[in-house]
């Protein structure tokens, strides 16, 4: 009986939407919750759960697979596939959280791009950052959650850890590859990364 009950409530909160402007591939697929808001011309692909307390803006797309709460999406944001947007994580006005992206209590910039791979919690992001892949900030030392500061127009390449607390101000660049554990100024490029080693003509140990 419950699971009949929800299948009509969920039906009935497909058809409200669907009635106000939103675009739906896949209706049955997808899951809201009763304080689900949503804005006009906004697009939702197969298979999302939007949880309590999401907020979602105009001119927005969710990819499929994407699950979503106590957040707040704005306007011409793009998320997912495959994305998770945990509580207390504000996505600002054309941000894109892409596939395999975690964001958790955060705030991501305007035109801030996460597109792949990335864990991003306890953070607060500027405008026009770019995470790259495999970048994770590391905000739990085992005993304390810390923060981790990106100012506007930082690109952080791919495979980097940022270990809060830290603050990476305006302009600058992380490189790809390393572990950033101090604050890094302005309009600076930041890289840990070990020398290259080769050996010529090596042969395997029998």
């Amino acid at each position: 009986m419950k699971q009949i009950n929800s299948q009509k409530i969920q039906n009935k909160l497909r058809n409200k939407f669907i009635k106000s402007g939103v675009k739906m591939e896949g209706p049955e697929t997808i899951f809201f919750s009763f304080d689900t808001k949503i804005g006009k011309n906004v697009t939702i692909a197969p298979y999302v759960v939007i949880g309590p307390k999401v907020k979602i803006g105009n001119n927005v797309k969710i990819n499929s697979f994407s699950h979503l709460e106590n957040c707040k999406v704005e306007n011409k944001v793009e998320i997912g596939p495959y994305a998770r947007i945990r509580p207390k994580t504000i996505l600002k006005e054309n941000s894109k959280v892409g596939n395999f992206v975690e964001v958790k209590k955060s705030i991501i910039g305007k035109k801030t791009k996460i597109n792949h791979l990335a864990y991003v919690g306890d953070s607060n992001l500027g405008k026009s950052v770019n995470i790259g892949a495999g970048t994770i900030t590391c905000n739990y030392d085992g005993i304390k959650k810390s923060k981790t500061k990106i100012k506007d127009n930082v690109f952080i390449g791919s495979n980097s850890s940022l270990v809060a607390p830290i603050t990476i101000e305006k302009d600058s660049i992380v490189g790809a590859g390393s572990v950033i554990t101090r604050n890094v100024n302005k309009k600076s490029l930041a890289i840990t990364r070990p020398p290259q080693i080769e050996i010529k003509n090596y042969k395997k140990k029998k």
